[in-house]
């Protein structure tokens, strides 16, 4: 019997040719990033209606706008003071590695560290005239101090809200699906190992996948608004019932992985070499049109192309670019294989914005990682993988009548006779004795099969060098 993910695995072909050497696998979301908008607030006369039904302020001038982001300021320092979380500045390099100490032996639902950085926000300005105290509004885009609050959820675990201050009070959500995984797992008793964002051991890998599938809409609506809630204090319950104060959340960025833990380092790494080698040609227009499920036109505009970023790195990431969306895949923690697909405009794969369009989401970005692992075995197989290489052992009829009998593909004789001439003076690649005798058989591959009469189904993907 397949397991939960052997079930949606088994659809590419990449998983059923390696299946043998790969422990366990399952998928789920990554980063999940969610933009926050209070919709009534983006509308600069709603923001006028407002003040003068709820606050009794007619008209709205600057100095108001400038009170309420003082009242949020006041607020954050006392909300850091009670929780016991210091207010810092953003460091320079990852924030998740700078809060990485923060988060030892907290408690749930609780703000562990608060980040202050200047960064770009979309704010509601007053333009008038001071004397007359006639005030128009408008939004606008300002670099502003923005607090991050960082947060260890009880469902989610760790986390990050980040507030701007000044109205209409624009948020982001970041949450990660592996963390909420784990909470999950540990309210089951299930033993695993996780290494960071990533599970490398699994007691129960059937259920993991079946936890990872569970996750709906309102478990990201639910967590978003209780801490924008909170994280809003400028609003009365009143307000927020009444007058619709709270925020509406979108997809902003999401990734959707595919993780796939092999049994022994070293089938993995042999296996990355060759992706690395092999994938140099996936990014071309009629491969991206298969991978990502949308043709490509001569109308399209946005970036096209397949890169191998991190070089430097022990592994370095193949990613391959589609609008503003990508693919990527590398190897982490020397055992796992990640394929995760990510966007940062879902409405690019005809996906609508709001998070109850999560389960057309979930499929849309795992069928793109089935696509691209589908398209990589194609361009890993070779003719050994296809079979072709056993046809040639086996006697054949020609449409005369007469029989030939199959090679004895064992033969050093045979072998010496394979390479197609003119070979010898290109310069060769330094190559183990193995990788030799593959580029031999399969360089000599197509003049053998047609001097036998042999017909063959061509690959979809020239590359047929076994590398």
């Amino acid at each position: 019997m397949l397991s939960a993910f052997d079930q949606g695995a088994a659809m590419n072909a990449f998983y059923e040719h390696h299946r043998d050497s790969i422990r366990f696998g399952y998928r789920c979301f990554d980063r999940i990033l969610l933009n926050g908008l209070i919709q009534p607030f983006q509308q600069p006369e709603r923001v006028v209606g407002f003040f003068d039904t709820y606050r009794r302020i007619y008209p709205v001038s600057r100095d108001v706008l400038r009170g309420a982001a003082e009242q949020f300021q006041g607020w954050v320092k006392e909300e850091a003071d009670r929780s016991n979380a210091p207010i810092v500045e953003a460091p320079k390099g990852r924030r998740d590695d700078f809060v990485e100490p923060y988060f030892r032996d907290t408690e749930p639902d609780q703000v562990v560290v608060i980040l202050k950085a200047r960064e770009p926000a979309r704010i509601m300005t007053a333009i008038g005239d001071r004397k007359a105290n006639r005030w128009h509004l408008q939004i606008a885009d300002r670099w502003v101090v923005q607090y991050n609050f960082y947060v260890n959820d009880r469902r989610w675990g760790r986390m990050f809200v980040r507030m701007c201050p000044y109205l209409p009070f624009s948020a982001r959500v970041c949450l990660n699906q592996h963390h909420w995984l784990a909470n999950r797992m540990r309210e089951e008793d299930i033993d695993f190992r996780q290494c960071s964002n990533a599970f490398l051991q699994c007691g129960r890998p059937e259920r993991l996948q079946e936890l990872a599938d569970t996750l709906t809409a309102e478990d990201l609506s639910r967590c978003g608004q209780q801490w924008l809630a909170r994280f809003t204090p400028f609003f009365s319950e009143r307000e927020r019932r009444q007058a619709g104060c709270q925020h509406r959340l979108f997809f902003s960025q999401v990734e959707f992985c595919d993780n796939l833990i092999f049994h022994r380092r070293a089938a993995l790494d042999k296996l990355g070499e060759r992706l690395l080698d092999a994938n140099r040609t996936i990014g071309q227009p009629n491969k991206i049109t298969v991978i990502f499920g949308r043709k490509i036109t001569k109308q399209y505009r946005g970036k096209l192309q397949t890169e191998i970023e991190d070089m430097h790195l022990p592994n370095p990431v193949i990613r391959s670019h589609y609008r503003n969306g990508f693919i990527k895949q590398y190897v982490r923690d020397h055992l796992i294989l990640r394929t995760e697909a990510a966007t940062n405009n879902v409405t690019d794969y005809g996906v609508n914005k709001a998070v109850e369009h999560l389960p057309a989401l979930r499929d849309k970005l795992s069928a793109i990682d089935d696509s691209y692992l589908d398209i990589q075995q194609d361009i890993l197989e070779t003719f050994v993988d296809r079979g072709h290489l056993q046809r040639l052992a086996r006697p054949t009829v020609t449409p005369s009548g007469k029989r030939i009998p199959g090679l004895k593909l064992e033969n050093p004789r045979q072998l010496a006779l394979m390479p197609v001439p003119g070979d010898t003076a290109l310069p060769q690649p330094k190559r183990s004795p193995l990788d030799r005798l593959y580029q031999r058989i399969n360089d000599g591959l197509d003049r053998l099969l047609h001097a036998l009469g042999l017909t063959f189904s061509q690959p979809v993907n020239e590359n047929k060098i076994l590398v």
